[in-house]
């Protein structure tokens, strides 16, 4: 697969950069994509973890559930961290398939916004301690 460190950097080199995104969507009042770029940034992260403790290239899937129990971080996961990947799991899927995107739009005010990208600081900087 490659140097496991420069693959597991780039991961978060992305991640980070989906973070800043997410910020600049907050910013500019694109409040579906400040979700989606939440999520974004969790997957990576938890992609990166996959790769550091598997040594493999990361499946392919947007589920953030599935890519935390498949790396064995899931069960080391708070439940308020649990739960937080519930929240965000529809963000995604909406943004890509906005059969619901009005609903979705109605319900990502400025404050959940922001408190959805202070959550995922808080997540991001937690599994990059894992790592």
């Amino acid at each position: 697969m490659g140097d496991l460190d420069a693959v597991v950097s780039y991961w978060i080199d992305i991640a980070d950069y989906d973070l800043e995104t997410a910020e600049a969507m907050l910013a500019t009042e694109r409040y579906l994509y400040v979700g989606f770029m939440c999520h974004q940034t969790i997957e990576k992260l938890l992609k990166a973890y996959y790769v550091r403790v598997i040594n493999d290239t990361p499946p392919y899937t947007h589920n953030l559930s599935r890519l935390a129990s498949l790396s064995s971080i899931h069960g080391e996961l708070s439940e308020s961290q649990k739960d937080f990947l519930d929240m965000l799991e529809p963000l995604n899927v909406e943004t890509r398939y906005p059969t619901q995107k009005d609903m979705i739009l109605k319900s990502l005010t400025r404050e959940k916004c922001e408190a959805l990208i202070g959550m995922t600081k808080e997540l991001s900087g937690w599994i990059k301690r894992q790592l």
